[in-house]
């Protein structure tokens, strides 16, 4: 592996991201981005490097510092098949402009799948998680095809982040990446502004105390398994599962919670703005996460840092971020899944304190240093 010949010694990268699915609906993946390009961008620049941002039809929906330089094309973020006939050329054509403008880029970075080709300049690559490949609910066919991809887009990549250890492993295991090619980039918390967790605080249902759950509504979160608690233990409070819904499963999730005979103790409260994060948190009696598959799991150290309670499925990266002592449950138990929320309920005030300081000690501009280091010691593929 030869070093990446850099035009000046010393200098930092110039750096083109393909942000063409960053217009995407709030999530950790967006969050990622929203707290580690602009602070990549600073550190950058502060070094002689710069960060570009290659704009898709749908436009980036979060700031980012004056020194980033937004570069517009009409590639869509999806369906798949089309955006992956337009971003090849759409980052050749910026490429080329750049070159000729005399301020070349050095790499380029991407976070989804599949990778162009032919780019004339080395290329890195964050893997959040591998629900293409090991989603419980992902169909057969696309499992089979995402393999070949995942081992084109990371065998050929300079340098592969990811967001967890339990993620770094699995790629390790799969793709045999050395250990010089892969850094762990971990979410931070410190974008939360923690509030006094207090029944006085508003919530979108007037009711302190309550199960929360943080993210998508959809299949491999599992959410079923909270309604199937809240049947087995009548006594639990209700719960709050907030995030949009994806495809049906918001309406399948309503007919389960009748079925189930919970429906007048969920309260579906849909999308939300980051400022009510913290409202949401500080009335939460428990976070509840019962996922199948996550790469991190960030509502798992947000709600830590904000004094909240967790239980959890054991799932791998779920369990790494909580850490040892919190309840957990198998993925497919409802009677242990209402247990384990029974005792995270009771959670001792000592054993908050010593999570929320784990969870705290996270910090988007530790990462972002890991990304600025990773960078700079960049080797392209001879």
């Amino acid at each position: 592996m030869a070093e990446l010949d850099l035009d000046t010694a010393g200098r930092a990268p110039r750096l083109l991201v393909s942000g063409l699915v960053l217009g995407q609906p709030a999530g950790g993946v967006r969050r990622h981005n929203a707290q580690l390009l602009p602070r990549l961008a600073t550190r950058l620049a502060a070094a002689g490097g710069a960060l570009a941002v290659l704009e898709g039809r749908a436009p980036i929906p979060f700031p980012l510092p004056d020194c980033v330089e937004r570069l517009r094309c009409r590639v869509p973020a999806g369906p798949v098949p089309l955006r992956a006939a337009g971003e090849g050329p759409a980052l050749r054509r910026a490429l080329a402009r750049a070159a000729d403008g005399g301020r070349p880029f050095d790499a380029v970075h991407l976070a989804h799948l599949p990778v162009p080709r032919s780019l004339a300049v080395p290329r890195t690559h964050t893997i959040h998680d591998l629900r293409a490949l090991e989603g419980a609910d992902t169909p057969a066919h696309r499992k089979r095809a995402a393999l070949p991809i995942l081992h084109r887009a990371l065998g050929g990549a300079a340098q592969v982040f990811t967001v967890s250890e339990t993620m770094a492993n699995r790629l390790r295991e799969l793709f045999d990446l050395p250990a010089n090619r892969l850094t762990v980039l971990p979410n931070g918390t410190d974008h939360l502004q923690v509030k006094p967790r207090s029944a006085g605080s508003p919530t979108p249902s007037e009711t302190a105390g309550y199960l929360l759950h943080i993210g998508h509504l959809e299949p491999r979160k599992n959410l079923g398994l909270l309604l199937e608690a809240l049947a087995c233990e009548p006594s639990l409070p209700p719960l709050v599962l907030a995030g949009a819904a994806k495809g049906s499963e918001g309406e399948r999730l309503q007919q389960l919670a009748r079925k189930l005979g919970v429906a007048e103790r969920v309260i579906f409260h849909g999308p939300f703005e980051e400022r009510e994060l913290p409202d949401l948190y500080a009335a939460a009696g428990c976070l509840a996460l019962p996922s199948r598959l996550e790469g991190f799991g960030i509502p798992v150290a947000e709600a830590q840092a904000a004094g909240v309670p967790v239980a959890v499925a054991r799932t791998p990266a779920l369990l790494e971020v909580a850490g040892s002592g919190v309840p957990s449950f198998p993925v497919d138990d409802g009677q242990a899944c209402a247990q384990a929320l029974g005792r995270a309920l009771e959670t001792e005030r000592a054993v908050l304190d010593a999570a929320g300081a784990r969870a705290l000690a996270r910090t988007w501009d530790g990462a972002a240093d890991k990304w600025f280091a990773a960078l700079r010691g960049l080797r392209a593929g001879s």
